[in-house]
Parts: C-alpha cells; structure tokens; sequence
C-alpha cells in the first residue's frame, strides 16, 4: 500500500508518516520498482499502534520505547501518565478560575487587567504581610474579584490578615455573602468557622438572613458566632443560643453583652429574662452556671428580672444569693 492510501486510511497525514520514519517509528516494508514506499498490513497496525498510544498522552520518544523495548512495563507509564495529567488538569483549572475572576470584574482595559492579576498573585503569595496589604488595598476603579477574597478568606490562617479580608469583603458589597455561604457547608470546622465570622462582618440584610439561617447549623461554633452578632444586630432569635452560652460558659460574657443589647427593647426583655430565670430553675444547671446567670439578670431591665433576682437574693448558695442582693440595690439605686 503507497503512502498516499495509508493516509487516507490512517488519517495520519503523509507528512507525519515519513517524520516518523525519520525517527525510526514505523518504517515500510518495501519500495515499488519506481523507489515508492510501500507499506504492509503489519505496518499498518503498527501506525495505528502509534495513534493509540500518542491519544494516552505519550511523547514520540515514549511511544517508540512502549513498542520497541522487551522490558518495558506499561503499568509505570500509565501511572506517570496519570500523575501528569493530573498536575496539567490542575494547572488548566486554576487558569480557568484565575480568567473567571478576572471577566466576572468586568475589567474596562488592559491597566484594570493588570492590577486584578498582581492582586490574585498577592493574595496567593507566601508572605503574611503581602496578602494583609493586597487585601487591604484599594481598588477605585476596578471591582475586586469578590471569589478570590472568598477563597482567600476561608483559607487564611494568620489572623491579621484574616481579618484584613474579612474587612475587604465587607467592602465588597452584597457579592459575597452566597458565597460564604457556601463555605458553612465544608467539611472543615476552621473553614465554617471562617466563613461565619466573615459574614458576621458583612453588614447587609442577606448576611444577616444567613446568620439567622446559620442558628441552626449543625456546628455549635458557627451558632455561637452567628448568635453573637445578630445579638448586636438586634435579632431576638439568637435569644435562646445566647443564654446556652453563659450557662455553657462559652463567650459568657460577650454573649451576656449581646443579651443586655437585645433587652433595650421591652418585650425583648421580658423573653431574655423569663429565658434566665427558666435556664435558673432547671435542676442540672451546676452552682456556677447559676451565678452566670444570676449575673446576666443584672443589665436586663423590667419587672421580671427584678422578682427574678428578689427570689435569688434568698438562694441557698451564698454566692448566688449576695450577687443578687448586690444587682438589686444598684438597679434600686438607679
């Protein structure tokens, strides 16, 4: 068979076929009395062998050693080939991630391009203090990439610069919240626990729809940071988790805090103080979660705090009992 027909029947171009002779790849059985080569079936097969092989990837030179070399173990070639088309997929999908970010800022020219790559490489440099500058920078005209401040984010564990992004995606307007969002699903704890405080910084109404919706995450870490902030937010749901927190001694203070801002508001007040004294008369609170509680009574103003703490000032543990003596004759100082 002449080149031209094994080309048409290959689909290997008669270029390739006698670049591969070259090499010493495939080689015609013979010439025709005009010095034309001439192939056999058997060489056929082997071109199609050569296919096969170069579609898994391998070079020329692997492609000649696969055929050609006794020794040769397939199962080491299939696992190297394995290794580096992993490494090229990762490659192609971080370039695929970096153009994303890159179209989604919408950049107006080739300068908005250039300042959204050295902020991507910024953020993923080695240096702490790199990234806490790249997240701290402004960026008048060009829209941050709001993905690679979220992944950043979730990720970061130096805690300035941590907080530089959190601060950054704050600025970033409503973009990121579904996207921390996502990051309260990981299976990672520090990585939920990131996404909570971050969107505990957002200071739009969809983070806090999300932190509402995060008090009942199965996390009790992200319920607790959630609780906090919209105990500052004026949200009376995070109520019970607050008051779970003194008596668990869990941020006691800050969530004490939390439930002295919510009781500004009278029927708030009321709900928090009925929770405590509750919380109060259950039998397996221990003597100290008692006197957190007591103590919590203390900035909560209204009529059921006061006949909460008048009962207490009689309680059998001492200490309970001269810390609600103590708060009612400063609340009747007032």
């Amino acid at each position: 068979m002449l080149i031209g027909e094994v080309a048409r029947r290959s689909g290997v171009s008669a270029r390739m076929l006698r670049h591969y002779e070259s090499l010493g790849l495939v080689r015609p059985t013979g010439r025709t009395d005009a010095g034309y080569r001439a192939y056999s079936g058997e060489d056929i097969r082997r071109i199609f062998h050569i296919e096969s092989l170069r579609s898994l990837g391998l070079s020329l030179r692997e492609v000649g050693r696969a055929l050609d070399d006794p020794g040769f173990r397939p199962s080491e070639l299939v696992d190297d080939l394995v290794h580096r088309t992993r490494e090229r997929i990762a490659s192609e999908t971080e370039l695929l991630t970096r153009l994303r970010r890159i179209g989604a800022a919408e950049p107006a020219g080739w300068e908005d391009v250039l300042q959204i790559v050295g902020l991507l490489h910024a953020l993923g440099s080695k240096s702490a203090g790199t990234r806490q500058r790249a997240a701290l920078s402004s960026v008048e005209e060009v829209p941050w990439p709001v993905e690679a401040l979220v992944e950043a984010a979730l990720s970061e564990t130096d805690p300035n610069v941590a907080g530089a992004l959190r601060w950054a995606l704050a600025q970033s307007g409503e973009g990121g919240s579904a996207l921390l969002a996502e990051g309260l699903g990981s299976p990672v704890a520090e990585v939920r626990k990131r996404a909570v405080q971050s969107l505990a910084e957002m200071p739009n109404g969809e983070a806090t729809a999300l932190l509402k919706d995060a008090l009942a995450h199965h996390d009790i870490v992200v319920r607790r940071y959630a609780a906090l902030e919209l105990g500052a937010r004026g949200v009376a749901d995070a109520v019970p988790t607050l008051v779970d927190m003194v008596v668990e001694e869990a941020n006691d203070v800050d969530a004490a805090d939390a439930l002295s801002a919510l009781a500004s508001d009278p029927a708030s007040a009321d709900r928090i103080a009925t929770r405590l004294v509750d919380c109060l008369a259950h039998g397996t609170v221990g003597p100290s979660a008692r006197r957190r509680l007591t103590q919590a009574l203390a900035d909560i103003p209204g009529p059921t705090a006061s006949r909460a703490l008048a009962d207490l000032a009689q309680d059998e543990d001492r200490v309970v009992a001269l810390t609600a003596t103590y708060i009612l004759g400063i609340r009747d100082a007032r």
